[in-house]
């Protein structure tokens, strides 16, 4: 949630920054309820002092036994007129928190000003293209061949978008899982998190997803719980609240299933595992002191990267522009997997910076050195998502005969089994 103290103290700047993210923001409307409820705040005080002065008087008055009526009745009346207001400061502050919980995260100054996916900034691009002396299949045809991937038998139990992993497609996506899960928790320093993958309303609204995303989420209607699109919103949730009384950063990680109805995404990349409603992934969220938050941004980056480098995969670093950032992303950096039969790029992570978006959100706090509570800032990235991971794997091992080598690190997860191989007979 946005701080009002931004729009109070650099309207201007705050208003800038927003409006390259979101033109139809409706920051007067937010600036007119915060100044009528601090109208009504000084109010209700004044009527307050008001009604001290004549309480006092009543007092006098009945110690001297004096005619107490009419000052009783103008007591009467300020105590109305006080409650009157206080009811109207609480449908205005009502109205204040629904209008900032709608305005998205303003952009950090450092984010490239752009009007979309053409005005993101290419980092870095790391490793090379393979090369191949045949024309390379795309994954779902490869998958099918070698029969570790159904699509028509998954359409039928549960509609497209739902895809099945069978015998070493679901072994690589377990040991991938694993193999990164090790990693970041044994060498990255993350504590590793087995969360609900259902979540209150609360919980959503705390990291961003409401209201904004609604019609993107699975809700359950007999109860309201929702099913988690990513492993974000629990660990984030975890200390909602709360004042964290442990040092930062906490690091925390999850290999959960994602579940998101891809409302928007209607009628894009239908085949195979680029876009689907149910997907395995490992995440890593961060909470981190301020003053260190985008130090700690090319951190969570530099461990989302070390997977990719580990499997030998070739990929790229972009920085987006303000109008590709989510909702709740004050800075972000998408990664992304070259995908050769289909000649593009294909995201695998997000690591974002939310600033103290998401922990005002979700009211929560850690002290500082002086020991003021404060709100901590909040980092998630990918670490990774494992669909387009398979996506690149399965593109990029492929051999002439239709098997696929597999990256050496994954290796030790499969019980040393090289390479995925075509079913004889």
């Amino acid at each position: 949630m946005l701080d009002i103290r931004k729009l109070r103290e650099d309207s201007e700047g705050t208003a800038r920054r927003l409006r390259t993210k979101d033109a139809g923001a409706d920051l007067d409307g937010v600036a007119a309820l915060d100044r009528r409820r601090r109208e009504l705040l000084a109010e209700v005080e004044e009527l307050k002092n008001e009604r001290n002065i004549a309480s006092k008087e009543v007092g006098r008055l009945k110690q001297q036994g004096g005619d107490m009526a009419s000052q009783q009745s103008a007591l009467r009346d300020l105590s109305d007129r006080i409650k009157g207001l206080d009811g109207e400061v609480r449908e205005v502050a009502a109205a204040l928190e629904s209008a900032l919980l709608a305005l998205p995260n303003p952009p950090h100054t450092s984010v490239p000003v752009g009007a979309g996916e053409a005005d993101n900034r290419v980092v870095r691009i790391c490793g090379e293209p393979r090369e191949f002396p045949f024309s390379p299949r795309p994954h779902w045809e490869l998958g099918e061949r070698l029969g570790i991937l159904e699509f028509e038998r998954a359409a039928r139990m549960s509609g497209a978008g739902f895809p099945i992993l069978m015998g070493d497609g679901a072994r690589l996506q377990r040991g991938l899982i694993q193999f990164m899960l090790d990693v970041h928790v044994r060498e990255h320093g993350y504590l590793e998190v087995a969360p609900p993958l259902l979540v209150n309303t609360a919980a959503m609204t705390g990291t961003g997803q409401l209201p904004k995303l609604a019609d993107d989420m699975y809700q359950l209607e007999s109860d309201g719980l929702y099913l988690i699109p990513t492993a974000e919103v629990p660990l984030t949730n975890l200390y909602r609240e709360e004042i964290i009384e442990q040092s930062l950063p906490i690091c925390l990680t999850a290999a959960t299933p994602c579940f998101r109805r891809e409302a928007g995404a209607a009628g894009r990349d239908t085949r195979g595992l680029i876009r689907v409603h149910q997907f395995e992934k490992v995440e890593m969220v961060r909470f981190v002191e301020p003053d260190r938050s985008y130090e700690e941004l090319e951190c969570l980056l530099g461990h989302a990267t070390d997977i990719l480098d580990r499997l030998n995969l070739h990929y790229r670093v972009l920085e987006l522009c303000t109008a590709d950032l989510s909702f709740a992303a004050a800075k972000c950096y998408d990664i992304e997997l070259w995908a050769p039969a289909q000649q593009r790029w294909l995201e695998v992570s997000s690591c974002s910076n939310f600033e103290d978006f998401q922990s005002r959100r979700a009211r929560i706090r850690y002290r500082t050195a002086a020991g003021k509570p404060d709100f901590p800032h909040t980092l998630n990235g990918s670490g990774v998502a494992l669909p387009r991971l398979l996506v690149a794997i399965l593109e990029n091992g492929q051999r002439e005969d239709g098997s696929i080598l597999l990256p050496e690190a994954v290796r030790p997860y499969l019980g040393g089994q090289s390479s995925i191989d075509p079913v004889s007979g």
